[in-house]
């Protein structure tokens, strides 16, 4: 089971990812309108995945990467936007992102990807413990 932060203004949006994660996985969904309250939960809080909207008022999604990856250089982001453009995708992609998904996306299509996300995550973390048993650690 993973934690996952979905930030998003709009409130129709991040009740949709709720239901749709929630319904069809065994991760566990903490939802927030507010990119800078998202910045605090990432202070307070470890979360598996984050999923962030990029055009947001106060800060937008690639912001909330920035922040996430300052915290944990290994964090994992989803970027979703209904303003999606090969330029924004390369921009987040460089920034750090571990996917690109723009709206309306397909309930089968996020849940992919966070699927892969979380399966990244765990073949990171087998990887990082092995590497210190081989180093005696």
């Amino acid at each position: 089971m993973g934690r996952i932060l979905a930030v998003d203004d709009e409130l129709d949006m991040l009740a949709l990812l709720k239901m749709i994660i929630e319904g069809y996985s065994d991760h566990q969904v903490t939802v927030t309108n507010n990119p800078l309250e998202a910045s605090e939960l990432l202070e307070k809080e470890t979360f598996d995945l984050i999923l962030t909207d990029l055009k947001m008022p106060g800060m937008d999604g690639l912001e909330v990467l920035a922040r996430a990856k300052q915290r944990d250089p290994d964090a994992l982001v989803m970027v979703i936007t209904a303003y999606g453009s090969l330029e924004s995708a390369e921009e987040a992609t460089a920034k750090g992102a571990f996917d690109f998904i723009t709206k309306p996306f397909r309930k089968e299509q996020i849940l992919l990807s966070i699927d892969k996300a979380m399966r990244w995550r765990e073949m990171v973390r087998q990887n990082r413990e092995m590497k210190q048993r081989l180093e005696g650690k």
